[in-house]
């Protein structure tokens, strides 16, 4: 529900619909590299002039979007800011309160370690650990569920010390991909994904055999 998500935010990032508002979070798996990205890419390739992964994701989800043709749908993407340059809604949060995935932040660590150094948090799925990223947010205005009951996310880096560990690898570490297998995962990124991800957006087209960005 909406409220769950406006109820742990300050007003400057509440979502401006009823509390009992139904969202859903949506999430990109591992397999999405394979299964989505590659033939949307093959079958789009001479329209796509922006970033192909957010263009796949916003293609699947117009077609979400068209099997509820009686329903207002709106959909907020990960990468849209609002004109204050703040994003149009925090993925990380939404993804907590959803029960998707747990918020590891530094106030779940009792001893901290940094003292005044800056600590972002992450957050780790229960099955693909740090291998997965929130795409977007659906929301059905009308549609409204005061008996929707909230699911807390599995904490499953429970631990102190894998906590702080957690936290160092993302914070410090984050190119080395480590803090994704804070926890053992059922499945990881490919090797072909990972080599895309870790290139600069820029040059990405030439790794999916795209000529660059405007065609």
């Amino acid at each position: 529900k909406v409220g769950w998500y406006n109820a742990v935010l300050q007003p400057a990032f509440h979502l401006p619909y009823p509390d009992d508002t139904l969202a859903f979070v949506v999430l990109s798996t591992p397999s999405m590299f394979d299964k989505a990205l590659k033939p949307f890419v093959h079958k789009e390739r001479l329209k796509i002039i922006r970033d192909p992964v957010d263009q796949c994701v916003s293609h699947h989800l117009s077609f979400v979007k068209e099997k509820f043709p009686d329903q207002k749908v709106d959909i907020i993407y990960d990468y849209e800011i609002l004109p204050n340059r703040k994003p149009k809604f925090l993925a990380q949060t939404a993804a907590h309160v959803a029960g998707a995935a747990y918020y590891y932040q530094r106030k779940d660590v009792k001893l901290d370690p940094w003292g005044k150094k800056k600590i972002y948090g992450v957050c780790i799925h229960p099955k693909y650990g740090g291998w997965f990223a929130i795409r977007a947010l659906l929301l059905f205005p009308d549609i409204q569920v005061p008996l929707l009951e909230q699911s807390a996310p599995i904490d499953c880096v429970s631990t102190e010390e894998k906590r702080i560990e957690l936290l160092e690898q993302f914070n410090f570490h984050w190119q080395d991909w480590s803090y994704r297998d804070i926890i053992e995962v059922k499945e990881r990124y490919s090797e072909e994904q990972k080599a895309y991800f870790a290139t600069p957006p820029a040059e990405r087209f030439q790794l999916l055999g795209l000529q660059g960005g405007a065609q």
